[in-house]
């Protein structure tokens, strides 16, 4: 009854990376920089694959909408902290902070559901060349793409919902630099421990589904690649697969270790720089994984350049 008696919060202020005065310009100037790079990295990779009819097949597809992923992600989070870092007013209305998480979430689980399907496109393509465009037919590709964001939304749609059954009346004050839902059920008012179940539950399905089926898809490539007579495929093979095992890496490591290992193992500030990684990182160095070592892309980017 005290919790209720208390002014609901309307509005929430986030610290951000730092309260330094002397840091923030500096920081703008840089992320500034990553978000533009990783939005040119990120869409003119999809339009070079549009562009470019060579292109035009289930691997490209499949990567075109990861880029598209990561530009909703990095979208999502580095805009607003981009204005956070000149101006005085931190704050954003409840709306608008459950509308970012909603879209980081979407792009987030949209992204673990595409890793699976490109992990899968590899070995087909890996362990039955010829039999490649009789399996991965374009339908397919495309309803692949289509549960994968649909799966995205449905799970962000779920925990937004329940977040409108939180009060959030002990603070406004989010120490974090978006509106992650971990820091939300920290200043709630009302018990967060079923929201807390929820997400913990679809983190493990989510996560820990899409891992697996990625590791058992990548350990089959593997015996594949070393079953190869001919050196020149095996070491192809290998070019391509090890591209997409670093970006899948990259990306499960971190959120491994903010949502599912436990908070006591996990400082608070190394979680912003876990957070930092695959919310701004990630986006950025994907399309440059996945390019620069794939002479299909380098050789289409010549064509359009000329």
């Amino acid at each position: 009854m005290a919790d209720r008696n208390k002014t609901l919060v309307t509005k929430f202020v986030l610290t951000g990376l730092t309260d330094q005065p002397a840091l923030q310009v500096p920081l703008f100037l840089l992320f500034f920089f990553i978000y533009l790079v990783t939005m040119v990295g990120n869409l003119g990779l999809i339009a070079l694959i549009w562009k470019d009819s060579q292109l035009h097949s289930p691997m490209y597809l499949f990567l075109s909408s990861l880029a598209f992923a990561d530009a909703c992600t990095s979208s999502s989070v580095t805009p607003k902290m981009l204005t956070h870092f000149l101006s005085k007013d931190h704050s954003l209305s409840l709306i608008e902070c459950f509308a970012q998480f909603y879209f980081f979430c979407s792009s987030a689980t949209t992204e673990c559901f595409l890793l699976v399907v490109m992990a899968y496109d590899r070995y087909v393509a890996i362990r039955n060349p010829l039999l490649y465009p009789v399996v991965m037919f374009n339908k397919l590709c495309t309803l692949c793409i289509c549960i994968s964001y649909f799966i995205g939304i449905l799970n962000s749609t779920i925990h937004v919902s329940l977040l409108f059954r939180l009060h959030f009346c002990r603070s406004n004050v989010i120490d974090y630099f978006f509106c992650e839902i971990m820091q939300l059920f920290k200043i709630s008012c009302i018990d967060p421990t079923a929201n807390m179940l929820v997400s913990f539950i679809f983190s493990i399905f989510i996560q820990g589904f899409t891992f697996i089926n990625i590791a058992i898809s990548y350990t089959c490539i593997l015996f594949t690649i070393l079953q190869k007579k001919f050196e020149k495929g095996r070491n192809k093979a290998f070019s391509t697969c090890s591209a997409h095992l670093l970006s899948v890496s990259l990306f499960y490591g971190n959120l491994f270790l903010i949502y599912i290992c436990p908070e006591s193992e996990t400082a608070e500030a190394k979680e912003k720089i876990y957070s930092l990684f695959y919310t701004v990182i990630i986006p950025l160095l994907n399309p440059f994984i996945y390019s620069l070592r794939n002479k299909e892309v380098i050789g289409a980017l010549r064509r359009v350049m000329k």
